[in-house]
């Protein structure tokens, strides 16, 4: 029941996003408009108030040992890959991200549904830590793939906004200070947060759903599936290791695992059409990691619980 429970419900509804969208209840200005709503107020207001909720919230250092770690080395992987497989200049920045970035709805979803409250603060705390490293290698990598010469200061410029810049960073880490310096939110502000967090997830997959797309899949559907594979099984396989070198147990441990095993996210085409890379490889990335994350996410769900 716990597979049903916790995965039915997310994918349940980006599989309505997607027939509101063919039905044409949503579009596509009324998608990019909730997606900017979502990832710079709503989203960030929810990470803020799980996160700030729990007073003196510890960080786990040795989850997050444990998942920088995994991403190296995935991101080494997803290198190797490149040389191996001839993957193109235009598409390497975006195959690379691919294989290490991951959904943070989708990820709060699920282990809401999963482990409630307690396991939504943990991967809030982590993914506080895990977007700027991620953003660092993501943009290193199109840049060194992207066909232009760019000067040290401008690469320094273009990775301190792409960091300071980020609002699930910020809603992370203000949550993280306010629950170390008070107590508790007052209760006008804990309904209003509660309020913004009701809208938030359901519109968030019902808009990543309304985002998926085949467009360029047969094209590209190679270096999806590879990528989707570094994603799906490698990391989270790496990333079982590291958690165990790590000594990572109990809630800890789950919420890890979770984390490896979520879909490549939608800011892969975001950032590979600012940096000149293959934005239909993007989309099909999204679209394979997504159906076969139902895999992954069953794995653990049953097998770590």
């Amino acid at each position: 029941m716990i597979v049903l429970n916790s995965i039915f419900p997310v994918f349940g509804l980006i599989f309505l996003g997607v027939v509101i969208k063919k039905i044409r209840l949503t579009n596509d200005v009324f998608l990019a408009a909730s997606d900017r709503l979502i990832y710079y107020v709503f989203f960030p207001l929810l990470l803020f108030w799980k996160i700030g909720s729990a007073s003196t919230m510890a960080i786990d250092w040795a989850l997050c040992g444990a998942c920088i770690c995994a991403v190296f080395f995935v991101c080494l992987v997803s290198w190797i890959c490149i040389q191996i497989f001839k993957v193109g200049d235009f598409q390497a920045g975006t195959f690379s991200q691919s294989c290490f970035r991951f959904n943070t709805y989708i990820g709060i979803a699920i282990v809401m549904n999963a482990t409630g409250e307690e396991g939504v603060r943990i991967l809030g705390v982590l993914i506080g830590f895990m977007i700027p490293i991620i953003n660092v290698l993501s943009v290193s990598t199109l840049i060194w793939y992207s066909g232009k010469r760019y000067s040290a200061g401008e690469r320094s410029r273009m990775l301190i906004k792409a960091l300071v810049s980020n609002p699930l960073i910020l809603g992370c880490m203000a949550g993280i200070i306010y629950g170390n310096v008070f107590p508790r939110f007052p209760q006008f502000l804990a309904n209003t947060f509660e309020l913004a967090g009701s809208l938030t997830l359901p519109l968030a997959l019902l808009s990543i759903g309304g985002g998926l797309t085949f467009s360029g899949f047969r094209e590209h559907r190679r270096q999806a599936i590879l990528s989707s594979i570094a994603k799906l099984l490698i990391l989270p396989v790496i990333g079982y290791v590291f958690l165990k070198l790590f000594d990572v147990t109990g809630l800890a441990f789950y919420v890890g695992m979770i984390y490896f095993t979520l879909p490549t996210s939608s800011v892969i085409y975001v950032l590979s059409s600012q940096l000149n890379s293959d934005t239909d490889l993007a989309y099909a990335s999204i679209v394979v990691s997504t159906v076969l994350s139902v895999i992954s996410l069953t794995i653990v769900l049953t097998g770590f619980q």
